[in-house]
């Protein structure tokens, strides 16, 4: 606004006159609420409203109910213990179909118009990305009429299994737009810049992880051969140190909004990580104590005494939740887990499976994504595993398992370790919960383990074609059936 009056003295100081006509031009429009914008400034604020997605409610309710953090005060107690409302879940459905889903759907109407398939493309990658955390949080939800309130104010829900096709389907139109050549993109893409090959790497992850959730383990193997290769090409969220600008979300919601909700007192992943604990997952090959230290806050480090997700942000000490620390959505880390548990399910055989173990391992043992601050020789430990170490009393199999199976859990368990913070570690604890090998969370209140997000309590409210009756945290998905 200091640029528009500025700009209207220089012109009065020139001496110029203005009509009667060209004063009251646009006199009812507001600069600060824009009607239109380009494509470009479309296309960013999509990319930003997936962040919040992935970092909202599925992180921060995803990770307690996951056995990452716990619900410690007030209304995130209540949560952590399966008390939750549909009016909880508003603002993510929210930021899902008009944040991303619409923005997505104007973003490559504009694209189109211009030629720019890869502005398209990526834009589907993004899409896909939301969606496909919808389904796995709520099961059924709009897709083919969603977000075009228009045409179709009361979006039908489609089955989860139709969510799970069409999404597939979007990220394979995603793979051939970018694959086209077509179009250019620059500095409005937040991640990478416009890189092709990155964003095809991340499509392909993508399609893996729906294919591992419904058990597709053939199809999962043969995507995540073509996905995230290397480390740098992960997708993750950008963040900064301006306040209420581009901070973490977790750190703000844990040091600003709402800071002592959540804490990670009795969280399952805090028993494997930490090597004072019982169930602690480190052995003669493995010292975990530099990832612990870089996803909590042990007892006594901070000023409330118990152990809390890691928010330190100074130069000695930068935790998973610093200020200014990235966010992982679709990362190499689940690309080469998925590798090693599909070539196991699939009979490609233990020595394939574990050679992706090791690939891991090597990764990690080299620093991995675990902060430069907390690596050390005497806190940071991963050496190659071999086949004896799964066989009937290796350091792998204290239990009598078969081989296969000591190894599957050992896969199983580190991807759930390498998933903190995320909703992903809740999906695949729903997606083995009835095997014999999973990661056995135990209820925090009553008997049973949640399965699913509620409803939106404003959909519920404004969509007649809405679930009646809306089903509860316990129904499981229909994936899960």
């Amino acid at each position: 606004m200091k640029r528009i009056y500025k700009s209207i003295s220089v012109l009065l100081l020139s001496g110029y006159f203005l009509s009667c006509e060209s004063i009251v031009d646009n006199l009812n429009t507001d600069p600060n609420n824009p009607t239109d914008a380009p494509a470009s400034l479309v296309f960013t604020g999509t990319q930003l409203a997936n962040v919040v997605v992935q970092e909202g409610i599925a992180s921060l309710l995803g990770s307690i109910w996951g056995g990452y953090t716990t619900g410690y005060d007030r209304q995130w107690k209540d949560y952590g213990l399966y008390n939750v409302t549909a009016g909880v879940y508003d603002t993510e459905w929210n930021n899902v179909f008009r944040g991303v889903v619409m923005n997505g759907q104007i973003t490559i109407n504009k694209a189109t118009t211009l030629g720019n398939r890869k502005m398209v493309g990526i834009t589907k990658v993004l899409m896909a990305n939301s969606v496909a955390t919808a389904t796995e949080l709520w099961g059924d939800i709009p897709f083919s009429e969603a977000a075009q309130i228009s045409a179709f104010p009361h979006p039908k829900f489609e089955s989860q299994q139709n969510v799970y096709t069409k999404t597939l389907a979007l990220l394979d139109e995603a793979i051939a737009d970018l694959a086209s050549g077509v179009g250019t993109v620059g500095a409005e893409d937040i991640h990478f810049g416009g890189d092709a090959t990155k964003w095809t790497q991340v499509a392909y992850t993508l399609k893996a992880r729906l294919l591992m959730d419904t058990k597709q383990y053939e199809a999962a193997f043969a995507a995540a051969e073509k996905g995230i290769s290397t480390y740098a090409n992960s997708l993750y969220a950008p963040h900064g140190t301006t306040t209420g600008v581009n901070q973490n979300q977790f750190y703000v919601f844990l040091t600003q909004s709402r800071p002592g909700d959540i804490s990670a007192v009795g969280a399952y992943n805090v028993g494997l990580l930490n090597p004072a604990g019982t169930t602690y997952r480190g052995n003669a090959k493995t010292i975990e104590t530099a990832r612990y230290l870089f996803y909590y806050q042990p007892t006594g480090v901070n000023t409330r005494g118990v152990v809390e997700p890691n928010t330190s942000s100074t130069t000695t000490a930068k935790g998973f939740f610093g200020m200014d620390a990235r966010f992982p959505m679709v990362t190499y880390m689940e690309n080469i887990l998925t590798l090693a548990e599909t070539a196991l399910r699939t009979g490609k055989g233990m020595t394939a499976a574990l050679g992706y173990l090791n690939t891991y391992r090597s990764f990690l043992n080299a620093g991995g994504y675990i902060d430069a601050t907390y690596r050390t020789a005497a806190t940071l430990k991963y050496e190659p595993y071999v086949a004896d170490d799964f066989a009937t009393g290796g350091i792998e199999n204290k239990d009598g398992l078969t081989p296969e199976n000591a190894l599957l859990r050992e896969i199983l368990q580190e991807r759930y370790v390498t998933f903190y913070g995320t909703h992903l570690g809740w999906n695949d604890e729903r997606r083995t919960r009835k095997e014999t090998v999973s990661v056995k969370l135990q209820p925090a209140n009553g008997t049973q383990l949640p399965w699913r997000f509620i409803y939106s309590q404003n959909e519920i409210n404004s969509n007649k074609n809405a679930p009646n009756p809306v089903p509860g945290i316990y129904e499981p998905l229909p994936i899960y059936k």
